[in-house]
């Protein structure tokens, strides 16, 4: 595996550092989840189901170990400490301060450990105005500007139905880890990463920042039409909605002949991309109708030969049954003890060293005993800090209805 050998301390709960932390785990990094007795909080919140796990905590904590460790005790720091420096990583997504205030910050960790890569997550940054304010993925899609690239001139902004800043967040840490372990194999210095949900959004905006940057004006909201491009968007076929994205010069032409309205390229209305905008409604309208004329089957055998992209708007049942989606394992099973639990595959594919299931995600303090015995506690070392609260070891219930039954 690429990253065998790589050690992570994960500290981080909910979306953004366990995506990160997975991604690492998916190719070979030996991750530690730290977690505090009350356990990641996906473990309960947002079940689907009565029984069993939770597939939200399940599908992001996969090929983990979870050590269940009180910070807020003297012997709980140490411990850390010895995590610490035996760690190449440390994840955390606390608010701003949060480790500074344990003690447990970069700079008390750099000194025992120097090639420490300490990766932190926060809503706005760990410095300026909005670095104590709560933040979650719907206040960074607010704040950033997100929301109001979403919907159309007749509707409120929009949130992404998904957690985009947590993900995209997510995704930018495991590459900036990655550039940091390349760094310390060339200086053998490690160094600290931050990435903010809001910085994450706001890189992402391309055509949009660009116009605004360019114009001085405010990017309208287009809802499934594009806001640089015409036409495009969804259109009622015979038999259902059809997406089709003809977003340059050739494309235009190529969806003009499909259509059989070769006239359409040389109307004064539509002659460049820029009137087209200007003149969207029009031509939205002349596509709609003969769209409607076939289903999307037929029209999809039509435009994607000639490089015009389409396809059926599927909801999640069809978009999973799809037979290229299942031809590229984007759905796998995790073997779970009480079962084993959908969730969605690896997105990247690596010809040689695949990303692959080690082990499932973990019970809360499942690994707790493991783990201080790796670091070098004696089994009476262990038993005491069990008495004592500086650490928890899994009971044998599944974590949903132990922590259930804890209130």
């Amino acid at each position: 595996m690429p990253l065998s050998g790589i050690k992570v301390l994960d500290l981080s709960r909910i979306i953004s550092g366990p995506f990160c932390s997975m991604i690492l785990a998916d190719f070979g990094a030996e991750v530690i989840k730290v977690e505090s007795p009350a356990g990641d909080a996906t473990r309960v919140s947002m079940v689907f189901g009565e029984e069993g796990e939770n597939p939200y905590f399940v599908g992001l904590n996969r090929n983990k170990r979870s050590l269940v460790l009180n910070l807020k005790k003297d012997r709980g720091k140490e411990v850390f400490r010895r995590l610490a420096k035996w760690a190449d990583v440390l994840i955390e997504n606390f608010r701003p301060g949060v480790m500074e205030r344990l003690e447990l910050g970069y700079k008390d960790l750099c000194k025992i450990n120097p090639g420490l890569i300490y990766a932190s997550i926060s809503g706005f940054g760990l410095t300026g105005p909005y670095k104590d304010r709560p933040a979650f993925d719907f206040i960074a899609q607010a704040l950033s500007g997100f929301m109001s690239l979403n919907g159309d001139e007749n509707t409120p902004p929009l949130r992404c139905g998904l957690p985009i800043s947590d993900n995209i967040t997510g995704l930018y840490l495991a590459f900036g880890i990655m550039a940091a372990l390349r760094r310390r194999d060339q200086t053998g210095k490690g160094q600290e990463l931050t990435c903010a949900l809001m910085d994450a959004l706001m890189s992402c905006y391309s055509f949009a920042s660009g116009a605004f940057f360019h114009t001085g004006e405010l990017p309208p909201r287009t809802g499934n039409d594009h806001m640089a491009v015409s036409p495009y968007g969804v259109y009622e076929a015979a038999d259902g909605p059809l997406a089709v994205a003809p977003s340059t010069a050739q494309t235009w032409v190529s969806l003009c002949k499909v259509l059989e309205r070769e006239d359409l390229l040389e109307d004064p209305r539509f002659k460049t991309n820029a009137l087209r905008r200007e003149n969207r409604s029009q031509i939205n309208r002349i596509v709609a109708d003969i769209i409607k004329t076939k289903t999307r089957q037929e029209w999809m055998d039509l435009l994607n030969p000639v490089g015009v992209p389409a396809g059926p708007i599927n909801n999640l049942r069809e978009a999973f049954e799809d037979p290229q989606v299942r031809h590229q394992k984007m759905v796998m099973e995790l073997p779970q003890p009480g079962g084993p639990v959908k969730a969605a595959g690896f997105a990247l594919k690596m010809k040689d060293t695949p990303a692959r299931v080690e082990m499932p995600s973990p019970q809360l303090g499942e690994h707790t005993r493991q783990v201080l015995s790796q670091m070098g506690y004696s089994e009476k070392e262990a038993e005491d800090m069990l008495k004592e609260g500086v650490v928890q070891d899994w009971d044998g219930l599944y974590d949903v209805d132990r922590l259930k039954a804890k209130g």
